[in-house]
């Protein structure tokens, strides 16, 4: 079997151990490329608008009606594996609220943005390269890291606390209608108790940190490899689809050192 330049060049990189540092290097150029000063104020904080809406509260919908019906589930779950009678009903609103609080409304929440935000920064990013729109920048003088990488970043690290606080209250919200209102499984008195009952500010402060954290490895993975993408359109499924994969295996790498970190 004869292998063209390019598919020899690729499984040569395959086969060769320093392919990881060789990602980790090109990475660590292109977010020192991306952390420079922006060229034009105007047009960075024109973006930054843009991306706010299209990453940010264009995302609010997936993540209230998942916030909901995951808040309602874990409620009804909860209630009907309370066989001890010792167990205070109560218990129904408090395990909903830190569900939520500590892994759902961030680390489960920016898995499924990695999906979604992810593959769409990659996609724009990658097409963008591929119809040679990059180059035409950088001949320009244009720092294109610079300005089209930054206002993502910026943009999500901004919009993520707020889009964790929605899915805290969403999921509270759910388990309410999920364990009282359907099921009836608790009162409302005891529901309301349970959520503001032995209740820690430090809980909503870790979710957040987390959360920033993880937005950051959305936008920057993915730009990352929409930015080094060639080829044609099949390559830039091919980079949304890494960008996904990788961003989601190093939010699950973080989630366990950050929770190590912050909550002991």
């Amino acid at each position: 079997m004869v292998l063209t330049l390019k598919e020899a060049i690729f499984v040569a990189k395959a086969e060769n151990p320093m392919h990881f540092f060789d990602h980790l290097g090109r990475y660590g150029i292109l977010v020192g490329r991306t952390f420079s000063k922006p060229d034009k104020s105007k047009v960075f904080f024109k973006q930054l608008i843009r991306e706010i809406e299209q990453l940010g509260l264009n995302s609010g919908g997936i993540v209230a009606i998942i916030s909901v019906f995951i808040g309602a589930v874990i409620a009804i779950q909860t209630a009907y594996n309370m066989e001890s009678p010792f167990l205070p009903r109560y218990t129904v609103g408090y395990v909903t609220r830190d569900t939520m609080f500590l892994e759902f409304s961030s680390t489960i929440v920016c898995l499924i943005l990695a999906g979604k935000v992810g593959s769409n920064v990659a996609s724009e990013i990658g097409t963008m390269r591929v119809t040679e729109q990059i180059d035409a920048l950088e001949i320009m003088g244009v720092n294109s890291a610079n300005f089209l990488i930054l206002p993502k970043i910026v943009a999500f690290l901004l919009i993520i606390p707020f889009l964790v606080l929605f899915s805290m209250f969403l999921g509270v919200v759910g388990g309410y209608v999920g364990g009282v209102v359907m099921t009836h499984a608790v009162t409302p008195e005891n529901y309301i108790y349970g959520i503001q009952f032995s209740l820690k500010t430090h809980y909503i402060i870790y979710s957040v940190i987390k959360s920033e954290v993880y937005a950051f490895i959305i936008v920057s993975v993915s730009s990352y490899y929409g930015y080094y993408t060639s080829g044609g359109a099949l390559d830039v499924g091919q980079s949304s689809t890494r960008a996904v994969v990788n961003s989601t295996i190093l939010i699950l790498i973080s989630n366990l050192l950050l929770t190590q970190m912050l909550l002991t």
